[in-house]
């Protein structure tokens, strides 16, 4: 068991993309740039054979993801050994992740528990319209009214994070400005397939569908797929998901080894990523 390289996260990211589960094309730098260390991995036979990732968010925060091994080494109990080095790593935080909502029995056993169900909407977008005109560039605007309104829907401060997202090569970052200040802003990035919108934070869902009309204008090809990961309880997030005509094409179990963090979920109208959170 050890840390993977970035060439060996790579490899990663590749496995989740053969699984479906449609990896941006830069995340692995955007991911690397929040903690270097995330990625971890056992060896079988001297080739890469079981990976997970366990995110650090400063002392108190952790995520899990990209828990998978290689198809023709899975039932070998490999799986088990990434998920206790995991889990050793983020000892002391509280802990999250989005696992397949099949296997919240599993992750249970490890002290998870089910705070909410995330629905990914996928689909060819219904015409968005114009720019609206308060639409600008997030390079525009302070960082600082970025990350406040980032920090507002996740649990902890991720600034290294946020600034590789927004500057990621393909990434297209904007945002709306009202009465002077920042009211919302979003990311949309070229995936494995289509385009994925994330993090999509506003303050309420007239900034959210403006924000997601100008991304799908400036991004997205006529006849190209957008997906748009969203919690369920947040009803007007699901409600401008269906409304772009959009529709459920997976679904994940958001957990957490204690109480579910308090965040500020109406103004979430597009999670990052379920593999970070």
């Amino acid at each position: 068991m050890r840390g993977l390289t970035p060439a060996e996260a790579a490899t990663a990211v590749e496995w989740a993309a053969a699984e479906g589960w449609n990896p941006g094309l830069s995340d692995l730098g955007c991911f690397l740039a929040q903690d270097p260390g995330l990625f971890l991995g056992v060896e079988e036979g001297g080739r890469l054979a079981s990976v997970i990732a366990a995110t650090r968010y400063g002392a108190e925060f952790g995520f899990i993801g990209f828990y998978i091994a290689r198809p023709a080494m899975r039932g070998h109990g490999l799986g088990m050994m990434v998920w206790q080095a995991a889990m050793a790593r983020l000892a002391g935080r509280l802990v999250g992740l989005d696992g397949v909502v099949a296997q919240q029995a599993n992750y249970r056993k490890s002290g998870f528990s089910l705070a909410w169900n995330n629905i990914r909407f996928g689909g060819v977008p219904a015409s968005a319209g114009a720019v609206p005109a308060d639409v600008v560039a997030a390079s525009s605007v302070p960082f600082a009214a970025l990350a406040a309104l980032d920090r507002s829907v996740f649990p902890a401060e991720r600034e290294g994070f946020l600034r590789a997202w927004l500057a990621a090569p393909g990434h297209v970052a904007l945002a709306v400005l009202r009465d002077g200040e920042v009211a919302g802003f979003g990311v949309i990035r070229p995936a494995q397939e289509g385009h994925k919108i994330g993090p999509l934070v506003a303050a309420d869902r007239g900034v959210a569908e403006r924000l997601v009309a100008a991304l799908i204008a400036q991004a997205v090809p006529a006849g190209g797929s957008v997906f748009l990961d969203v919690a369920e309880p947040q009803r007007e997030a699901v409600g401008l998901a269906e409304g772009l005509g959009l529709a459920p094409v997976f679904e994940t179990a958001r957990m957490y080894t204690g109480a579910a963090p308090a965040v500020r979920m109406e103004r979430l109208f597009g999670i990052t990523t379920f593999e970070l959170g």
